[in-house]
């Protein structure tokens, strides 16, 4: 493992205990943790952040998801062992990861209505939000 370049959440106190509150807050949504730490996992692996791609996929473990699930998460597309509503936050959460490739068009953002209402689809934008800001933080400070 790398040195830390820099202990972020000392030198920055308060932005980041701003950043652990919105995860908490999170985390008791209606979005449900297992789907919050799944959407993280992802966005996870695209980001290449190895210390989180830890941290969701033992947290996801300890809900009790099935490991046959979390080997798939990057294939998520073409297994049978996601759900509907699953499918439709991963898109959202690929999608916003790379928003500088392709914006949020809404042939991505249209499906997520038939599974969230107007308050899940703000907090699973805020998921995606969040799990980016993280893996840039520790892959930048080298985490």
């Amino acid at each position: 493992m790398s040195q830390l370049r820099l202990p972020f959440s000392t030198l920055s106190p308060a932005a980041y205990q701003g950043l652990i509150a919105t995860g908490q807050a999170l985390a008791q949504s209606s979005l449900g943790l297992e789907l919050v730490e799944l959407v993280y996992l992802r966005i996870s692996q695209i980001n290449g952040c190895a210390f989180c791609l830890g941290k969701h996929a033992q947290t996801l473990r300890k809900q009790g998801v099935a490991q046959a699930k979390l080997d798939r998460l990057a294939g998520w597309r073409i297994s049978d062992l996601f759900d509907a509503r699953e499918r439709a936050a991963l898109e959202w959460a690929e999608a916003l990861t790379a928003v500088s490739q392709q914006g949020a068009p809404d042939a991505l953002y249209e499906p997520l209505k038939m599974h969230f209402s107007d308050v899940e689809v703000s907090d699973l934008t805020f998921v995606v939000a969040l799990m980016n800001a993280f893996n840039r933080l520790a892959v930048g400070m080298k985490l």
